[in-house]
This record gives structure tokens, sequence and C-alpha cells, in this order.
């Protein structure tokens, strides 16, 4: 298959085209798409140019577009005229393929986008385009997009949310005129995945409009992303700027709206500077090693890495509640438990050992009411464990008693 797109050096486009090649050179085998070519078309091509690459086009992406132009009168240029320009080069070389199409929700035409210019271009691009559909027996896939947000895309130009990441990421203040204005948002990797999976016909999602809002129907004239989001501009504003200020902090937070918000954080840290993208942890030595806390979260425990020194034996402890996860990765050691107290005739319970291999993981459980320890048994290797707790520790509440094994 021969791929053709307008408007690849866009945001969407730009998603699109890394998606496309890495399918096209196997990287990515998510897809049943054998791709032979990812072609671009820019709006300065000459009609020769356009006829050329349309006529061995199996499928044209048409994302180009024009959203701040500096006169009124561009819009129709920018988004009608090009338009108009790829769908007769396609009637000169008598070519047929089906065409996806980046439209907005601001055809409309109603609301807030009543009077927008960009709209009513999109608006006349849309119909341009069913217009040639019904002409020439094929298919024409338009999507009417709301805010589409995600890694590449322009700050301070049409997206609100580039704009705050982008902001908050260098330091900088963001505005937030209405806090209650609510925005419908797609992210772009959702937005990429539907338009390839409606060109394969996997999952073509349709739709309708009636009174501005949309109607899923299996017949409809338009396609839609079905993970849409609806948040307010406080909502966006808060949550970036708590992303922005625990830029050092090795704490995971809990997500209340775990899709979008994972999807804003990813879009935040796209935005990083250079100077944020690495911070020192806290190591924690004595004679016998290190222990280093990685990651910590609200509900899942946190995640540590541990450095025994050749000989030594680290632990010796025991939780009431705490339970964890040791995995060696590197050395030769054995890890020992038994349970607290005794038994129904008095003698101490029987002492576990787990010898254990970094050259052949496995997981060993330290279970609540044991004590355990990690004993290092080089004389000459460091032995480094990765360790997983299902509670953060807390300085106030350790929940760690000391008793040797």
């Amino acid at each position: 298959m021969k791929i053709l797109i307008t408007g690849a050096r866009g945001f969407i486009g730009k998603n699109l085209v890394s998606t496309l090649q890495n399918i096209k050179e196997g990287k990515d085998r998510s897809y049943d798409l054998k791709i032979d070519e990812v072609m671009t078309l820019t709006h300065d091509a000459r009609d020769d140019q356009i006829e050329g690459l349309v006529s061995v086009a199996d499928v044209i992406f048409y994302l180009a577009g024009v959203n701040r132009p500096v006169n009124k009168t561009d819009y129709v240029k920018g988004n009608v005229h090009f338009l108009s320009r790829v769908l007769k080069a396609l009637k000169v070389v008598g070519k047929t393929c089906p065409i996806v199409f980046s439209s907005s929700i601001q055809a409309l035409r109603q609301g807030r986008y009543a009077n927008s210019e960009y709209g009513k271009s999109k608006l006349e691009a849309e119909e341009l385009l069913f217009e040639y559909a019904l002409s020439q027996n094929t298919e024409v896939y338009v999507f009417r997009l709301p805010n589409v947000f995600g890694k590449w895309c322009k700050p301070n130009y049409n997206s609100v949310i580039a704009t705050f990441c982008f902001n908050l990421a260098n330091d900088m203040p963001i505005c937030v005129n209405d806090k209650h204005i609510e925005l419908e948002l797609v992210y772009v990797d959702d937005v990429v995945r539907e338009m390839i999976n409606t060109v394969l016909g996997k999952e073509k999602n349709r739709c309708n409009y009636e009174d501005g809002k949309l109607i899923p129907d299996n017949n409809g004239s338009f396609c839609y992303i079905p993970n849409r989001h609806l948040v307010t501009l406080g909502v966006i504003a808060d949550t970036i700027t708590y992303f922005s200020n625990h830029p050092d902090s090795i704490e995971l937070p809990g997500y209340s709206n775990p899709i979008f918000e994972q999807q804003l954080r990813t879009t935040f840290l796209s935005y990083l500077p250079e100077n944020k993208m690495s911070f020192p942890l806290n190591v924690h030595q004595d004679e016998r090693g290190s222990f280093t806390e990685l990651f910590r979260t609200k509900n899942c425990g946190q995640f540590s890495v541990n450095i025994s020194k050749p000989n030594q034996t680290k632990g010796q402890h025991w939780h009431h509640s705490k339970w964890e996860f040791f995995i060696v990765v590197q050395g030769h050691g054995l890890i020992e438990q038994r349970k607290i107290g005794k038994d129904e005739n008095g003698r101490p319970y029987p002492v576990l050992r787990f010898e254990v291999f970094g050259e052949k993981p496995q997981v060993v459980r330290t279970l609540p009411g044991y004590t355990h320890n990690l004993i290092n048994l080089s004389d000459t290797a460091d032995l480094i464990t990765v360790m997983w707790a299902n509670e953060a520790f807390e300085v106030r509440k350790p929940d760690t008693y000391h008793e040797i094994v």
C-alpha cells in the first residue's frame, strides 16, 4: 500500500507519519498493514506533482489546513482551494481512492463556533469531499475533531493544553480566563489509531450530528474518536500545575480519571526541558551497602534497589502488614525467613531458605509476620536486589521490627 499525506509537518501529521513509518519498517506490528511507501504532499506543489502522487496513492490522509492565517481570506485558500486541487488531480488521472479528512467540530457553526471563519472553511471543504465521493463512487472518512492534545503540538498557537504544558514545564505562568469552560478533548495517539483502523475497515466508528451533538450511527456521514474526554479548563490547569510542582518527586500520582490523566501527564513530560529530565535519588549507605527508593505510589507501594556488599547480611526484621517482592538481578545470595513466635510445642518455627542468582531471576516473597534477611554469599561481588513493598515506607509508621532470623 502506498499512502499519501498532506499536512505531514503539522501536529497530527507528524504523529501519523511516525506511526506509518514504524509500520512500514516492521517496528510496529500492532496493525495488519503492509506499507510500501509513505508519501507527503505540500500546498506549494505544482499540479503535475500532485497528479503524479495521487496517481499511485492507495489512500490519502488529508490533514492540511490553516487555522491562524493573517487574513481571513486565507482560510478558504488553505482549507478549500488546496483540497479542490487534490480532488481535481484525482479526476484528471482517473483515480479513485479512500480519503481520510481531518475536519473540526467548528464546522458545526454552533455555540461559540457560530461565527468561526475557520469552521466555515472546514464545512465548505467537507461538502466538497462529500460531493466528490458521490460523483466518483468512492469512500471519504470525515473526522470532525475536537481539541486534540499530545506530544509535538505547537504551544502558544491553537492548543491550550500545549501552551499550559510548555509554560509550566519551563517555569512560566499560565492564564486561565474562565476555569468553568468545558472542553471536549481527544488524544493524538487515539486519533492516529482510529484513522488507520478506519482505512483498514476494522473500526469504523460512524456518527451524525443533531443540534450540535454527536450521535453514534453505523450509517453516519462522519467518523469520530470513541475515547473522548469532557474536562473543564480549571481541571486541566490544576492537573498540569500539579505535575509541574513535583518535578523531582519519586512519588507516582494516583489518578481519579486514569486514562485522561495518564495521557495528560505524557503530554506534559514531552515538553520538559533538558535540565528537568534528570534528578538525583536519596541513597542510604552504611558499611553493609546501600538502599535507594526508586518510586513511590499512593496506593500500590514502592520500588527500591538494594546493594549488599560481599559477605554482608541485611534485613533481620519483620512487618505486621507489609510484604515484599525480592528479585536478585546480580550476584549470588540467600534469603532466609522465619515465622515469628513458637509453634504449639514451644519450639521456634523453622527457617526457610531461598538461594538466589542474578542470572536466574526469581521472585521471593517476604511474608507479613515473618522475620527475614538478605545475605550476600559472594566474597568479591555486590549483590543487587530490586524490591517492591506493598506499602510505601513512612517514618512515623515504619512497621519494621528488628529480630534476627
